[in-house]
């Protein structure tokens, strides 16, 4: 057993590190796979940072709409930059050691910007629903103030409610195994090391997602249904033809997300025998759609698009 032990007795031992030992099943040629999960960490560092350039620097793109992807830029960031790194240096350095208050505290950080991300799909659906449906009342509800209120109570509340995840499996004893068959430290492949009952943890995580991630689906689905009902009662197809196209981006994301989720979720609860799906749905989960994300919006929006031509073109002129 390669794992560190502290003793308070001879028959009691706390281990004091885990071990990522990556895929499991594909040890041997599993750095392989770093070429590509690099290139995808930084193709998502610099999309979501050209997101962020073009909409600070192109005035017609201060809109509520663009602000909350710009918020939801920044969440994928730190939501690949928590995970990918860690992955990488497993890959190339042969760094598996992780100490014990540095994986809850990624289990803390990946459930912290997962259900953020949740979040920031409610404000953007709602910013659609009051935009479709309440037009003129729009200006005097979307205001600069509610996007600040938005963002912080969503910073708050995802911050608070995750708490008891990483919390519950800190309280665990782990006294004999410290191999993870994982990249990274995940809630429930961390607490099956657990000598003690796990339960708790399963529960935890169960009421967390289904209160926040579940939550917020369930009004994301009811604005959709407000919006699609005022879409479908214009008279002009051309209206109907816009105001789809000014939800199909979210809608797109929103479905990649959620579907992504229950996928995960359920091969978890499945306990196939084969490890290695859900490790690997689990990782590709939490990296994929932070890259995704901005290129749906750059190819599905006009704006955002000539934003960056006017941007970058500008730039290119002044040189």
């Amino acid at each position: 057993m390669s794992a560190s032990f502290k003793g308070s007795n001879s028959s009691k031992f706390q281990v004091s590190e885990f071990i990522l030992m990556g895929f499991p099943g594909i040890h041997s040629w599993q750095h392989w796979l770093s070429l590509p999960l690099a290139l995808l960490y930084l193709s998502t560092i610099g999309a979501n940072i050209l997101i962020l350039t073009t909409i600070y620097q192109d005035s017609s793109l201060k809109q509520p709409m663009y602000l909350f992807l710009g918020i939801l830029s920044v969440v994928d960031m730190g939501l690949s930059t928590t995970i990918v790194p860690k992955i990488l240096a497993i890959f190339w350095f042969d760094a598996k050691a992780i100490s014990l208050p540095e994986c809850f505290a990624q289990i803390y950080a990946i459930h912290c910007f997962l259900s953020m991300e949740s979040g920031v799909f409610l404000c953007m659906a709602f910013d659609r629903y009051v935009a479709i449906c309440h037009p003129l009342r729009y200006p005097l509800i979307v205001t600069n103030s509610f996007i600040t209120k938005a963002t912080l109570l969503m910073v708050l509340r995802n911050g608070l409610f995750v708490i008891p995840v990483p919390v519950l499996a800190a309280q665990r004893h782990y006294c004999s195994r410290n191999e993870i068959e994982h990249c990274l430290c995940s809630n429930l492949g961390v607490t099956s090391l657990a000598c003690d009952d796990k339960r708790p943890n399963s529960i935890c995580q169960l009421v967390v997602a289904w209160l926040l991630l579940g939550g917020d689906l369930i009004l994301i689905i009811l604005s959709y249904a407000l919006i699609l009902r005022s879409i479908f009662r214009l008279n002009s197809a051309e209206a109907v033809s816009k105001a789809l196209s000014t939800c199909s981006s979210h809608l797109i994301l929103i479905f990649f997300f959620y579907t992504a989720v229950v996928v995960v979720s359920v091969t978890h609860l499945a306990e196939t025998k084969n490890a290695l799906i859900p490790v690997l749905l689990n990782v590709l989960h939490n990296t994929i759609p932070p890259s995704l994300n901005p290129v749906v919006y750059a190819l599905r929006n006009r704006e955002l698009r000539e934003g960056f031509q006017k941007v970058f073109f500008f730039r290119l002129r002044k040189k």
